[in-house]
């Protein structure tokens, strides 16, 4: 299937557009249930048919034409629910750019959604009826003080209407999808129908998904995952996406298992804290008559994957028809729409153990002992029609295999660039690989990889979160699991490891650390901070200078579950952390 078509029911079709894409789907597949809005209880969830989302979004596309002229932003501040979806497709349909976006929780200059309105300058605001959805009134004024016009969504029976007839080719931009924040301020990622449609049927390859392609997600739509493969991705099939609540998740994890198996979905993504989270929150009461024998793709992206989370995942669910080959890591980046690389259906984790002492070195070399052994997850071969290469990220030169290298990425799904930051987009978008004829079009991810022999990608860590210690590379995620398993009062991939000014011209290595909610307490501190330090010198003969143990579910995070390491940073530089204990500095 190639880039612009998708699965109807009844054979292929081409299209140019996702408006294009719902009508022939309303017009070949009405009756479907398109989305399908599930909570943990059995009751009859809320749905919308493909015939329903087109009408709903047609009516709404028709008044947003009239508020703004084509090219302009339209904010979408919606929790998940068939609002959001249908205001989607209306903003597209009318030619608008969507901006997903989270709904704020404080005030509007407190949040980051501040940084993103003042960027993308929108003209309107979408959000559900009743109180604006719920929204602070603090935030609400702001807005209003901005000119930003707001309309509200109201669904249920809407009349025929016929849609904007707007021009949509490949290169119409589609919406703006704001960067996590992992690393530093928000960026707008440009994205056209073209690059959507070119991922979307790449997914549907790899991922082998029709006409009956159920998928199960409680990720946010304002997330890149939980819009394009979570809720697009389906839609463009032809199949179901049955959307949960994310607090309902956080809350209790084991009823996105147990939706899973009611809705005998094929597909089911999220993060890899998720998996950890479900193995964690146990209960045996809670999966008495679950069946995921139909859960065929459990696809794990978004965060670094941990061989230790998918083999304790496996073996807990094992009993209850899970296959440990439906275990599906996955790779990718807002930069390039969504997926890179991913394992086949069915072929399950594909693991590599590396030496961590070579890993320092940027080197993939077999273990030396038990000791300098890291597992490494496969994230699979790239995608048909994306191109990895890995490269020296000062030389620009291309590397060859066991070296690990800057990420670099070229395709159809590649976005635009960045919303108002052309220099930047050249920088990242149009890079160039050096002693190479061709013309710039590389995207630089800032991410650490290497391809193996089968042209598998691995990812070893990030570029910019690289520490320099004495002449060695050490990767942060690696001493924050290492420091998260050493005392059972610590919470695991709640931890952030930064350098910081010492004041002579060096560097300090600093670890915040959230502790369990059961631990606070009663939490022996010294005991928590000489474990710390024992395990990280232990395994990579590094000595903290500071440990700040936090208060649970203090430490910031991305939607996606990421660590804002360059915020944890910031925050401890401006002395705002809250902390439990401090340890004094190491002589």
């Amino acid at each position: 299937m190639q880039s612009g078509e998708a699965e109807s029911g009844r054979g292929v079709i081409q299209v140019s557009s996702l408006p294009e894409m719902l009508v022939r789907h309303a017009q070949r597949r009405a009756e479907h249930p398109a989305v399908v809005l599930a909570s943990d209880a059995q009751e009859r969830a809320p749905e919308l048919s493909f015939e329903a989302l087109y009408r709903e979004s047609a009516a709404l596309a028709a008044q947003l034409a009239e508020r703004a002229p084509p090219g302009e932003r339209a904010l979408l501040l919606f929790p998940t629910g068939l609002e959001f979806v249908v205001s989607y497709f209306a903003c597209l349909m009318a030619g608008l750019v969507a901006v997903p976006l989270m709904p704020p929780r404080r005030t509007a200059r407190a949040d980051a959604s501040a940084a993103i309105i003042a960027d993308c300058s929108p003209r309107l605001v979408l959000t559900p009826g009743g109180e604006w959805g719920g929204l602070q009134p603090a935030f609400l004024t702001h807005l209003a003080g901005l000119g930003i016009e707001h309309v509200s969504v109201v669904l249920g029976g809407a009349a025929p209407s016929m849609p904007p007839q707007r021009r949509l080719g490949s290169d119409t931009l589609a919406f703006l999808q704001y960067t996590s924040g992992s690393t530093r301020v928000p960026h707008g990622v440009m994205v056209t129908h073209g690059n959507l449609l070119a991922n979307l049927s790449m997914m549907q390859q790899r991922l082998n998904a029709d006409a009956g392609f159920r998928h199960v997600s409680w990720v946010p739509l304002y997330h890149d995952m939980g819009l394009i493969m979570n809720l697009l991705l389906p839609l463009f099939c032809g199949g179901t996406s049955v959307l949960m609540s994310p607090s309902g998740f956080m809350h209790r994890p084991l009823g996105w298992l147990r939706s899973i198996a009611r809705f005998e979905a094929q597909a089911a993504t999220a993060p890899n804290f998720a998996y950890d989270l479900c193995v964690d929150r146990f209960r045996a009461d809670q999966m008495e008559g679950v069946d995921l024998g139909a859960w065929r793709m459990a696809i794990n992206g978004a965060e670094p994957l941990r061989a230790a989370t998918l083999q304790r995942f496996a073996a807990c669910f094992q009993p209850y028809g899970f296959r440990a080959g439906s275990l599906h890591p996955s790779y990718g980046l807002a930069e390039a729409t969504l997926m890179v690389s991913s394992a086949a259906p069915c072929e399950g984790a594909v693991l590599r153990g590396a030496s961590i002492e070579s890993l320092r070195a940027r080197e993939i070399a077999p273990p030396r002992s038990e000791d300098d052994t890291a597992q490494m997850v496969s994230c699979g071969p790239a995608l048909d029609g994306i191109e990895i290469a890995i490269v020296d990220p000062e030389t620009r030169q291309r590397l060859p295999q066991a070296k690990a290298g800057e990420i670099w990425l070229r395709g159809a799904s590649i976005a635009q660039g960045y919303w108002g930051r052309a220099a930047e987009s050249d920088q990242v978008f149009r890079a160039a690989i050096a002693g190479e004829a061709t013309a710039p079009g590389w995207l630089r991810t800032g991410d650490l990889g290497d391809l193996d022999a089968e042209g598998r990608l691995f990812v070893v860590g990030r570029l910019k979160d690289v520490l320099i210690i004495r002449g060695v590379n050490h990767y942060p995620q690696d001493l924050e699991a290492t420091a998260a398993a050493a005392h059972p009062a610590l919470r695991r991939d709640h931890g952030a490891v930064f350098a910081v000014p010492d004041g002579t011209g060096g560097e300090r290595i600093v670890l915040v650390q959230e502790v369990e909610r059961t631990q606070r307490h009663a939490l022996d501190r010294a005991a928590v901070e000489a474990a710390i330090r024992a395990a990280i010198v232990e395994n990579h003969e590094v000595a903290m200078s500071r440990i700040a143990l936090i208060r649970p579910g203090t430490l910031p995070k991305t939607t996606s579950g990421k660590v804002q390491r360059f915020r944890a940073r910031q925050l401890w530089l401006d002395d705002a952390l809250e902390l439990l204990d401090m340890s004094l500095a190491v002589s």
